[in-house]
């Protein structure tokens, strides 16, 4: 009998990665965190297993690589199942584009696309080639941004990357659902989550950012979910029986905060 659910985790460090980890380490659970740094204080109970692997993803080939060698050393019955999820992400000095026009605003456009875009294709890459073989369920699950789907000034490289995420997951649907046992994968926008990021965007130059003003309700109105309340939905949509039906979805959408309480007993609105 397979021992173990098994579930990778990019940016679980802090924010709603760390969340996500939290409420995976469970029992019967094996987790793989990948992040620029470990969080010490994590740790797995009884029956559970955990690894922090540090890279960092604005260097992603060793990762995937790691990763995809892991793998293939596992027995393939071991797992009962299999998932991914891209959650690190970046967000670059929030300016207008042509002010990182230097070499200090071109490394920090060419870092967050490689966070946020070219990681997340290595590593899918990485984990279904050497999960192909595998009998038991395997889902990816990227965490993506309604900044995908909605233009925002002085975001582009965020903005771009999300994007790109959203698109390349359309197309990676596409591939598996032509193979007999292929994964199913979703883009998922988690809302607006009271992270790090939030605290960027409400930092930022009002004269460099046109939305600066709207941030700053978000927090006055405690608009913006915790992050351990993000998570509990964001795991609720991966157990769906729909998931992956829809390639890019938002947990926003009508029936996300109906479904979420139902599965699992409530949850904040975001």
């Amino acid at each position: 009998m397979p021992s173990s659910h098994l579930t990778i985790i990019t940016g679980a460090s802090r924010g709603l990665g760390l969340a996500l980890a939290r409420q995976l380490l469970q029992p019967g659970q094996t987790l793989i965190l990948i992040s620029r740094s470990t969080h010490a204080r994590l740790s797995a109970p009884p029956g559970a297993r955990l690894e922090q692997w540090q890279h960092d993803l604005a260097d992603a080939a060793p990762a995937a690589a790691r990763l995809r060698d892991w793998l293939a050393a596992q027995p393939p019955e071991r797992h009962a199942s299999a998932t991914l999820i891209n959650n690190a992400g970046v967000l670059p000095p929030i300016v207008p584009l042509s002010q990182s026009a230097d070499a200090t605003g071109q490394a920090a456009l060419a870092s967050a696309l490689r966070v946020g875009l070219e990681a997340p294709m290595l590593l899918c890459a990485a984990f279904l080639c050497a999960t192909g073989h595998w009998k038991a369920p395997r889902k990816v699950l990227n965490i993506s941004s309604g900044l995908g789907r909605r233009a925002m000034a002085s975001t582009a490289a965020y903005c771009a990357g999300k994007a790109g995420m959203d698109h390349f997951t359309r197309c990676l649907a596409l591939e598996e659902a032509g193979k007999p046992h292929g994964a199913r994968v979703c883009s998922l926008a988690p809302g607006v989550i009271d992270t790090d990021m939030q605290v960027q965007l409400r930092g930022a130059q009002a004269s460099d950012f046109p939305d600066h003003s709207r941030f700053l309700r978000l927090k006055q109105e405690h608009a913006l979910a915790s992050a351990d309340a993000a998570a509990q939905r964001v795991l609720a949509w991966l157990q769906r029986a729909d998931f992956g039906a829809e390639p890019v979805a938002d947990l926003r959408s009508p029936d996300a905060g109906t479904t979420a309480m139902a599965r699992h007993g409530g949850g904040a609105a975001r």
